[in-house]
């Protein structure tokens, strides 16, 4: 059984069907990356799962229970959260309020904060500062920060390098990967398509409101279709062996 199971999701909003026919899934342990263009039902597929919309048609399953009829206060109860696109911090309260606040759900504070500090130790001499002070990659830290103090069992992340310099989006990507290895799923929607591939273990392409591409991760940076659309390559244009994620060139006789 899967961690977080989606079965023909379907979403309405304003009379407009934006999720139709969505299944997808993610393992205990996994990152899952979900990749589409602007405005094919991403992060309303997020928003979905957290339980700010509810769907139309379709199940979610959180660890074998139903969460699609739930508020959205009682899914993070159960282990699910989201560091939401746009960060969307508290900016007038400080830095220890905005982390706070982000466990009050699970009745977490101290040691969980110092959890959460050890993960982004950028935060811990900013603690008294306020949130809207800090720079675009310490308000991203801030805002996952903030979602794991309700030690979730799996966080959704919508667009984290969104906004950011390259080196910034290198340091979200690295410290992503040890927050799985702390035994954290992830559901990542993310633009940059080859970063978000990098790291994942299977991912999924939404095209129209619906899957139109799933395998690993691997598979899909070699998939000529996802390099043209979402990794810059030209139709005719060979994949090289920088370009595969690390493995996938033994796979295909590809010397470095």
């Amino acid at each position: 059984m899967s961690l977080l199971e989606i079965e023909h999701l379907a979403v309405k909003l304003g009379g407009l069907t934006i999720v139709q026919d969505i299944s997808l899934q993610v393992d205990k342990g996994e990152i899952v990356c979900v990749l589409g263009a602007n405005g094919v039902g991403k992060t309303t597929l997020m928003r979905t799962l957290s339980g700010i919309y509810h769907p139309s048609a379709g199940t979610i399953m959180l660890d074998g229970h139903p969460i699609h009829r739930l508020p959205a206060h009682a899914i993070v109860r159960l282990g699910l959260a989201q560091a939401p696109e746009g960060r969307q911090i508290f900016p007038t309260m400080t830095v220890e309020e905005n982390l706070i606040l982000g466990g009050i759900q699970q009745g977490k504070k101290s040691s969980e904060r110092d959890r959460v500090l050890s993960i982004f130790p950028l935060l811990k001499d900013r603690l008294k500062q306020k949130a809207g002070s800090l720079s675009g990659g310490e308000q991203q830290m801030l805002c996952i920060g903030r979602a794991l103090m309700g030690r979730p069992r799996i966080l959704l992340l919508d667009e984290p390098s969104l906004g950011l310099a390259p080196r910034l989006v290198r340091q979200i990507f690295d410290l992503l990967q040890q927050i799985r290895r702390q035994g954290i799923a992830i559901l990542l929607v993310e633009q940059n398509a080859r970063a978000a591939l990098k790291i994942s273990d299977r991912a999924y392409v939404v095209e129209g409101g619906r899957i139109s591409l799933n395998g690993t991760a691997a598979e899909l940076a070699g998939d000529g279709r996802v390099r043209r659309a979402y990794l810059g390559e030209r139709r005719g244009e060979a994949s090289t062996a920088a370009d595969i994620p690390e493995g996938e060139s033994q796979k295909r006789g590809i010397s470095a």
